[in-house]
């Protein structure tokens, strides 16, 4: 040990501009996902209480062939679900913009990282699927 103190290598600008243009894009992603949901589910409550339902009322189930329909005629359920999607597409996209960075800066092991991820994710769906029919 020769008691001499090296400083880490800081990235040269060249080096930093991917990493961050990545961030950015992630936190673009998450922000505009966020608000998005948000906004979407705030006017689903409203369009509840405007049709005098509460929220001990029961929940009507998922039906993806209705939803297009219930969205564009402003109905509670369309407008609750496509917000309960929103918030549970923004984390998944945020994985997918993840994994297309990584595999244009070459980043392997991270690639692999976010495939297994969204393997997961698909497997999930997929068992949630079969088992619930």
């Amino acid at each position: 040990m020769t008691g001499r103190h090296e400083e880490p290598r800081q990235p040269t600008a060249d080096e930093a501009t991917p990493r961050i243009g990545l961030d950015h894009a992630i936190g673009r992603l998450l922000i505009f996902g966020t608000y998005a949901a948000v906004a979407i589910l705030t006017v689903g409550v409203i369009a509840m209480a405007a049709n005098g339902l509460g929220p001990g009322d029961p929940a009507p189930a998922f039906d993806p062939a209705r939803l297009g329909a219930d969205i564009l005629a402003l109905r509670p359920d369309g407008l609750l679900w496509l917000g309960l999607l929103a918030v549970i597409a923004t984390p998944i996209g945020r994985v997918v913009v993840s994994l297309v960075g990584y595999a244009h800066r070459r980043e392997l092991s991270m690639v692999a990282v976010a495939a297994a991820i969204l393997g997961v994710i698909a497997l999930s769906i997929i068992l949630a699927i079969t088992l619930e029919s």
